[in-house]
């Protein structure tokens, strides 16, 4: 009866490789050894000499078990064991059923979930930690060579043990995939966004299948739901440390202008309203002169009159109140403290003492004359 079970079932991986050889006339035992890393980078293909790479960097971290040294140990592992079932993905749309508006109709469909036992995932755990145990003993041998670099035979059964362990982690992961949107539908966390949630706990769930002993007794599915709750619990505090630093979204209009310059551009703008304000309601106690000179220099008019002319120059101020040009600079230079003065008070709540009302512009003792020349400019 087992004889012809034995004959059943198919070659083992290595065995088929073997075969696939032999058939397109390759024969790996032909090729001689001790040619290093040229000889299989012409071999190689690109892909395959980076993924070779990345193996002889690190040392291949797998869960040991006695079965791995036991005689027949790839015969037992592979070949003596029932098929486990593969599962059905095609239904698994997280994000695309957290947007649809018949997110609850859609579920998992009986026919469609797989859910292994605990002798068929010792087996899958088996078959994915033996892979990964022969990956560690060829790096092991190549470690003892001169030139520390695998023989072409050597190189492309590292890469075959490899691709057997990621296709079993694969399988492990897919038929487990139904965990992580079950945890995540489960747990509150209104702060993070779903499909974060989901992509975390995807990465939790691989990093349980790589960590997992099936040795122990223990359901795969009680060691997964623990780790992607963590993964949860972990975005989560960091996603609340980045809400403390960050209390605000991002804004693309601060990021391309200087915040300093567009805070101090409407701080001018205000002063600049606020000494117009100050000259049309006469909160400074400017005399009729003195108004008049301030109101044809800048142009001030009430709000809601509209003016098409230009400000004045000295010359033709003077013309209009019959003085010269250089008595209009010192009533306006004087009429300008008076609304520096209220300006700094009642908008600024600063007060500064009034030294030299008289100082044309620009001379020690009223440098912010000028400064409110600029505001009523804007």
């Amino acid at each position: 009866m087992v004889m012809s079970q034995m004959q059943d079932k198919k070659p083992l991986p290595l065995e088929q490789d073997r075969l696939r050889g032999r058939r397109r006339g390759t024969n790996a035992a032909t090729v001689a050894k001790g040619e290093g890393r040229r000889t299989v980078a012409r071999r190689l293909s690109s892909e395959d000499q980076r993924l070779l790479d990345q193996l002889l960097s690190e040392k291949m971290d797998f869960i040991d078990s006695d079965v791995f040294r036991e005689e027949g140990a790839e015969e037992k592992i592979y070949r003596l064991v029932p098929d486990v079932p593969k599962p059905d993905t095609s239904w698994y749309h997280p994000v695309m059923d957290d947007l649809s508006a018949s997110r609850g109709s859609r579920t998992v469909k009986s026919a469609q979930q797989v859910i292994l036992t605990g002798a068929e995932e010792k087996i899958l755990f088996h078959q994915f930690n033996y892979a990964r145990y022969r990956i560690y003993e060829l790096q092991l041998v190549v470690d003892t060579t001169p030139n520390r670099q695998p023989s072409p035979e050597q190189a492309e059964e590292m890469l075959r043990w490899y691709r057997l362990a990621d296709k079993i982690r694969e399988q492990i992961a897919e038929t487990n995939l139904a965990l992580v949107l079950a945890m995540a539908k489960r747990t509150r966390m209104s702060e993070v966004d779903f499909a974060d949630l989901v992509s975390e706990g995807n990465m939790a769930l691989l990093r349980a299948v790589d960590k997992f002993d099936a040795g122990r007794g223990y359901k795969f599915s009680t060691y997964a739901c623990r780790a992607i709750l963590k993964a949860f619990s972990r975005q989560g505090m960091k996603l609340s440390k980045y809400r403390q630093r960050f209390p605000t979204d991002f804004d693309p209009k601060l990021e391309k202008s200087n915040f300093l310059e567009t805070r101090r551009a409407d701080f001018e703008r205000d002063a600049a309203d606020e000494v117009k304000r100050i000259v049309i309601e006469n909160r400074a106690e400017l005399t009729d002169v003195e108004r008049t000179v301030i109101e044809h220099r800048f142009n001030l008019r009430p709000a809601g009159e509209v003016s098409e002319e230009k400000p004045m120059t000295l010359e033709q101020v003077g013309q209009i109140i019959g003085v010269t040009k250089e008595r209009v600079r010192q009533i306006q230079n004087k009429a300008m403290e008076k609304i520096r003065v209220q300006l700094e008070a009642n908008f600024l709540g600063t007060q500064v003492e009034v030294e030299n009302p008289e100082a044309p512009p620009g001379k020690e003792g009223s440098p912010k004359g000028e400064l409110s020349k600029e505001a009523l400019a804007l």
